[in-house]
């Protein structure tokens, strides 16, 4: 399968500032969860494989082509919906997301027509004939995905898409993202920092820290191979069981809130049932951690020293 996205030694300085540190990416079709803290050089990667910024060094291919050589060509193939607001004051939405549509390369009988589709398809109703001004956050939001996507393109990155959002507008935005490639065939690639909404809807995960890839694998394998991590509550202190759960080989460590956290490594619960049964401690409440990305993104970041 081709890849979508292939980098080598791709580099990037402002400044003092390493923004990208010979990044080496190959990415196969899907939805692609690009996942990093803010400032990680996730921005930066899209910007410079999109040629809005200059690499300084190394070598990037979108779609196959190489985008020194046909960066204009490839560019048409591709659709973006950056981080900041980019809509053109005094437009209606269905003018905007046409104008765009001509951009690309649309007569204007076909881009307005697909325009009214895409807007249907993010599910704007009569809100597409007022200015994009007077727009809520997650309106405008929902509009850059329909310019991003008007084109038809076949690889589309998408910034930040939920930032700003409510619980139920980032649950939208995120089943339009799914539906983009499952009903479409277009290859997302998200760029975020919020793990739920990754691990909702991304096949695939690339972790960026300090302009470095850390980790890019698919995420089933990378929960398969996740060390497993187990919360517990117990009454009075927990000094005493923590000092066990190291001295049995199990790192642990007493929460803000007050849980154990423990580096168990079974596939199971049972193991530490059975340990503090023999210890006779009753937990509260034991758990799995409920959040296997979460847990990745921290072993990925601490493996590297990289402060989250």
């Amino acid at each position: 399968m081709r890849p979508i996205i292939e980098t080598q030694g791709l580099s990037k300085r402002f400044g003092r500032h390493q923004a990208l540190d010979r990044v080496d990416l190959k990415i196969e079709p899907g939805t692609v969860g690009l996942l990093g803290p803010n400032g990680a050089g996730k921005s930066t990667l899209i910007r410079c494989l999109l040629q809005l910024e200059n690499k300084d060094s190394g070598q990037a291919s979108l779609l196959g082509q190489d985008i020194d050589l046909h960066g204009r060509e490839v560019r048409k193939r591709i659709g973006y919906a950056p981080e900041q607001d980019c809509h053109i004051p005094g437009m209606a939405g269905c003018e905007y997301v046409t104008y765009c549509a001509q951009l690309s390369g649309l007569p204007f009988d076909d881009a307005r027509q697909r325009a009214h589709e895409m807007l249907d398809f993010v599910g704007m109703g009569q809100e597409r004939y007022r200015l994009v001004e007077t727009y809520s956050t997650g309106m405008k939001q929902r509009i850059k995905i329909a310019q991003a996507i008007v084109h038809d393109p076949e690889l589309v990155f998408l910034d930040e898409p939920t930032n700003g959002l409510d619980p139920s507008g980032q649950a939208h935005i995120l089943e339009l993202i799914e539906r983009i490639w499952k009903e479409s065939g277009i290859s997302v690639v998200l760029s975020s920092h919020l793990l739920p909404d990754v691990d909702r809807i991304c096949e695939q995960i690339v972790i960026v820290a300090q302009g470095r890839v850390l980790v890019h694998d698919r995420l089933e394998a990378l929960k398969r191979r996740r060390k497993p991590v187990a919360e517990l509550t117990v009454h009075g202190p927990a000094g005493d069981l923590v000092e066990a759960f190291g001295r049995h080989g199990w790192p642990s460590e007493v929460l803000g809130n007050g849980h154990i956290k423990v580096a168990h490594g079974q596939e199971t619960l049972n193991p530490m049932i059975a340990f503090l049964r023999d210890r006779r401690v009753a937990p509260l409440e034991i758990k799995a951690s409920p959040n296997a990305l979460h847990e990745l993104f921290m072993q990925a970041l601490q493996s590297r020293g990289v402060t989250p």
